[in-house]
């Protein structure tokens, strides 16, 4: 008896642990859609950055994307933004595109409807108040979800973007440029970071990014491979 009861305890472990994971996979789509990469026509792909804006980092990558001639996406927290106005209305003046990162990057797991209702609003209305406009898109911190993301994100008609490819640049010994490029393909999405979740300016240090990046453009467009906005990956949704 007592073996039994344990095997079903550890089978019960083991299903909530795959759960768990199931929800964390970024580009995993159990439990609801996600975006994870464009289509292959045309040979698109797209840049995106997370967890900023933060100084001096962010103003850095806009200064080689206005240089380069690249659109990128970044998407916010909106603690960061009501740190940094300023840089949020260039980049929103400079073209790129502007999605929610949630307010204070919190992990997602076990946070319910209301929390991640409370992330979402707070950050849209400090989107909207320096830019006039609310974001469509929305990316979860780590790309992970939990149960009650999608209603929340469904009542504000927002669109779930996680990534296809990623330069593992939190990581302090990565490769970013080789990571970054060795798996690009028309549609690819890739993710770099600006900043690093809400943790203040002198506490972060995206320069081996901000170092990478030209390479990483020169390298995709060598490819024959074309940046555009992310909102070109965005199909219309299904009634």
């Amino acid at each position: 008896m007592i073996l039994i009861v344990a095997s079903c305890v550890a089978a019960l472990v083991a299903l909530f642990g795959f759960y768990v994971y199931a929800w964390s996979v970024p580009t995993w789509q159990i439990f609801g859609p996600a975006l994870i990469r464009g289509p292959a026509s045309g040979r698109r792909i797209a840049l995106t950055f997370d967890d900023g804006p933060t100084f001096p980092f962010t103003e850095q990558i806009l200064d080689i994307l206005r240089i380069k001639k690249v659109r990128a996406t970044f998407f916010v927290c909106g603690m960061n933004v009501e740190r940094f106005p300023e840089i949020v209305r260039r980049i929103h003046t400079e073209g790129h595109i502007i999605g929610n990162h949630t307010y204070a990057h919190p992990f997602p797991y076990f946070r319910g409807r209301k929390r991640f209702a409370w992330e979402i609003d707070r950050t849209q209305e400090a989107i909207e108040k320096i830019t006039g406009q609310r974001p469509s898109i929305f990316r979860p911190p780590y790309g992970a979800r939990w149960i009650g993301l999608y209603p929340a994100l469904r009542e504000r008609s927002l669109r779930l973007v996680n990534w296809s490819d990623t330069g593992y640049d939190w990581l302090e010994k990565s490769d970013i440029v080789g990571e970054t490029l060795k798996g690009l393909r028309p549609g690819s999405i890739i993710l770099l970071h600006d900043s690093r979740n809400i943790d203040l300016p002198e506490k972060v240090d995206r320069s081996r990014t901000v170092k990478a990046l030209p390479a990483i453009i020169d390298g995709a467009r060598a490819a024959g491979l074309t940046f555009v906005p992310l909102t070109e990956f965005l199909l219309p949704r299904e009634t």
